[in-house]
């Protein structure tokens, strides 16, 4: 529970009571103004409340997240966890080379520049595109 009360954490409880409490108080505005004869105040009046509702979701999907409840994709099959990489679930790129890729038109000058420069880059994963000779 004391992940729960570090600063950044208590900044994201008070966010979500301060926005709550807007979205309540405008839902209360919007219904007034409703029951004057503004008949658009109707559809933001449930809006405000929906805006609340999520905020409280959002809210509550990441304290569960934080307190290594996850959204529970590793009991139903999902993907196995990250090997040891210090808690980050990121894994490397897979580099891959494609072959077969465009041919060169004789016809367009600038399309067979730019399937050379296509297939540079191909060649040279690791390179920026001001490395190009070309």
């Amino acid at each position: 529970m004391k992940r729960l009360w570090t600063p950044a954490w208590i900044a994201r409880h008070v966010a979500t009571v301060v926005l709550v409490a807007a979205f309540s108080a405008l839902g209360w505005w919007q219904i007034s103004r409703a029951a004057s004869g503004n008949t658009l105040s109707w559809a933001y009046a449930v809006e405000w409340p929906v805006f609340a509702g999520f905020v409280i979701f959002l809210w509550w999907r990441e304290v569960r997240h934080a307190l290594g409840g996850g959204d529970g994709k590793a009991e139903q099959g999902g993907p196995p966890p990250a090997e040891s990489t210090g808690g980050v679930g990121f894994r490397p790129p897979v580099r891959t080379v494609r072959t077969g890729g465009p041919t060169d038109d004789p016809g367009d000058p600038e399309l067979a520049a730019y399937n050379r420069y296509l297939s540079w880059l191909n060649a040279n994963p690791g390179a920026r595109p001001g490395d190009y000779p070309g």
